[in-house]
């Protein structure tokens, strides 16, 4: 297990937030019930959390980070049951997803980090590739975007606390990307844009989760 994960957050300058929640039947990834039953849509919760800590555990092997797992639902006991010991796990609180974003940001810099990235885990193209891009990358920019194709962002990372970034945002909406691109130029922020990707939400976004796990698969047997 890599030190910055074993150590506290301010081990290490670069930190990672992953947000998720825990796995709970009929309480996660609800838009795919009707595709999946409750405990298949949250058994894809589930594997698409695992996905992503793999993915930045892959990412620690060649870039000095260190992360904690910011949930919703469940409980400390659960996620440690669930995904082990070894993480730094927290609560994401109460609030809106811009309440809760801007708090992470808000204690990561507290403790020191320099950079700090937030992603979610319903976007499989997250890799530790474009992580690793994107911790490069927010060196040298005030705001780091990863658009949705749905026009939300799978990443937003910070080199500075800007509280004003999460305020007046209508999350959930086709127009959160916007809102925040505005705000950004009103602050007069530099600002880098990573690929635009696709999230899985609904049933017709099936296929991109499919198509991830038949590549994570290839590249394990060509090993």
């Amino acid at each position: 297990m890599d030190s910055c994960v074993r150590k506290s957050p301010d081990s290490c300058k670069q930190h990672l937030i992953i947000f998720t929640r825990y796995p709970e039947p009929g309480k996660t990834k609800t838009r795919l019930i009707p595709a999946l039953g409750d405990l298949g849509a949250a058994n894809l919760q589930k594997q698409m959390t695992e996905y992503t800590i793999f993915q930045v555990k892959e990412l620690q092997k060649t870039t000095d980070i260190s992360f904690e797992v910011r949930f919703a639902g469940g409980n400390l006991q659960l996620m440690q049951d669930w995904l082990g010991l070894d993480l730094l796990y927290k609560s994401q609180g109460e609030g809106d997803l811009g309440d809760r974003m801007g708090r992470s940001h808000f204690e990561a810099f507290q403790s020191g980090m320099e950079q700090v990235i937030i992603i979610g885990t319903d976007c499989p193209g997250v890799n530790s590739g474009l992580l690793a891009t994107a911790f490069e990358q927010v060196r040298t920019c005030d705001v780091i975007l990863g658009p949705a194709i749905d026009g939300g962002y799978y990443l937003i990372g910070l080199r500075h606390l800007i509280p004003n970034l999460f305020a007046n945002i209508d999350w959930g909406t086709p127009q959160v990307l916007q809102q925040t691109v505005n705000i950004a130029e009103k602050l007069n922020l530099s600002q880098i844009y990573l690929p635009a990707l696709s999230d899985v939400d609904y049933p017709e976004d099936l296929p991109i989760w499919q198509q991830t796990l038949e590549q994570e698969f290839s590249n394990f047997s060509s090993k």
